[in-house]
């Protein structure tokens, strides 16, 4: 057993002092709020669950500051993707990820779900394994020791019956009945499904992932998605999806941009999770999804880095309310305590035990620093969390009871990426 005595901590919704914290084989064996003096190694600064980013491409991490020259749209910017995709090897992307993941560790992320679709050579025939690309990922995780659930995704049409193309050729597996065989091959790695979008699985294969659990689609994300949706089957993507059986609380959309009423009321009654991407949304001009409305109508909330354009989740958290004050031009849509819960969500990705300062709970935790320049004299409270603090901020953080991450490591962890970056792009 080891002890710890956190000065101030986020429980039950709350911040509480001197929390004692008892890890027993990774998980919480005491949570006890008001333990001044607790024999335990003391933990300063305000300590939080371990953040859950439920939607990533470690790949795209390549592209930051890269794709911003010149004017375009998010369909110019896929161009420049694609071009990062067709590049990758498995021993390179196995570097990219391993850089990739400790940014994220050292910004508190805890779990993170993998959007995998780059499944074979860039000419689309399999690699002697056929999962060589998911189990270098799997190698990048264990690692650095963040949690991983790849979310292996379907990828079979460039659009609405179209063939792959150009780098698409290495998503594909041909049908839904492949990649699950393929699928099936994984090992050594916790795995979920993904529907890349309606776009790129036609409507006959979708059958195929009805109770799937977890499974992540990207949903109209640009209002062509929509467009076409209706001109090939005459219903919107997320109509589509419920025709289909895939929405319920075991379904994640991703970024639910550009949604109808029926749409939202659709994702709410059935309990759909939608995970918000707000620096990616941003970054691409993709536009501002109706958050809390979805909220209100009963869907329930997660946040991803996604084209790691940031790769910050208090970023992300915070987003989410500035966004819809620039929509609105009114203030106050989410309390701190919301948008807290929404990034320590990790059920999303199928983890139900971690996300909570909890006995029983896997032992995460991510401790930020409340004196520094962006977090001195905010309160050490929830909205330090949410509306001062960013990843910089982060002093240490924990999975499963091990200590993965601490501030000094930055420097290592930057000149790590930039080689790895540099290697892909060479």
């Amino acid at each position: 057993m080891t002890a710890y005595l956190l000065e101030r901590a986020w429980v039950d919704g709350t911040v509480r002092d001197d929390v004692l914290v008892e890890v027993v084989d990774g998980r919480f064996a005491t949570v006890a709020p008001d333990a001044p003096g607790a024999d335990a190694e003391r933990v300063p600064g305000l300590a939080l669950p371990g953040l859950a980013n439920c939607h990533s491409h470690a790949f795209h991490r390549a592209l930051r500051g890269r794709t911003q020259r010149g004017s375009g749209t998010f369909w110019t910017w896929r161009e420049q993707m694609y071009d990062v995709a067709a590049r990758l090897t498995p021993e390179t992307y196995h570097r990219l990820a391993r850089a990739v993941f400790r940014e994220m560790l050292a910004g508190g992320v805890t779990t993170v779900g993998e959007f995998h679709y780059l499944h074979h050579r860039p000419d689309g025939t399999p690699y002697d394994d056929p999962n060589a690309m998911g189990h270098a990922l799997a190698a990048a995780a264990e690692e650095t020791g963040i949690r991983l659930v790849l979310l292996d995704t379907c990828y079979l049409s460039s659009g609405f019956g179209a063939p792959v193309t150009g780098a698409q050729v290495r998503c594909s597996d041909g049908s839904a009945a492949a990649w699950a065989q393929r699928v099936a091959a994984l090992s050594g790695v916790r795995v979920g499904a993904a529907v890349h979008s309606v776009r790129a699985v036609p409507r006959a294969e979708l059958a195929a992932f009805r109770g799937l659990a977890p499974l992540h689609v990207h949903l109209s994300e640009q209002p062509a998605e929509n467009d076409d949706c209706r001109a090939a089957y005459g219903v919107t993507p997320t109509r589509l999806l419920h025709d289909e059986g895939l929405l319920g609380p075991g379904t994640t959309v991703v970024h639910a941009t550009h949604l109808t009423d029926e749409d939202v009321a659709l994702l709410g009654d059935t309990g759909t999770t939608a995970c918000f991407c707000p620096t990616t949304e941003r970054d691409l001009g993709d536009g501002i999804g109706p958050g809390r409305r979805l909220h209100e109508a009963g869907a329930r909330l997660g946040l991803g880095s996604d084209s790691h354009a940031v790769v910050d989740l208090f970023e992300e958290m915070r987003a989410l309310e500035l966004d819809e004050r620039l929509a609105s031009r009114t203030r106050g849509h989410w309390p701190a305590a919301d948008l807290l819960a929404a990034a320590t969500r990790h059920d999303s990705l199928g983890v139900d035990d971690a996300g909570a300062l909890s006995v029983g709970h896997r032992a995460d935790l991510v401790v930020l620093d409340t004196g520094t320049v962006r977090t001195a004299g905010t309160g050490a409270d929830e909205h330090t969390a949410v509306f001062a603090a960013g990843a910089e901020d982060v002093v240490a953080t924990m999975v499963d009871g091990r200590w993965v991450a601490r501030r000094e490591d930055r420097p290592a962890i930057g000149r790590e990426l930039a080689a790895a970056v540099e290697e892909v792009l060479a």
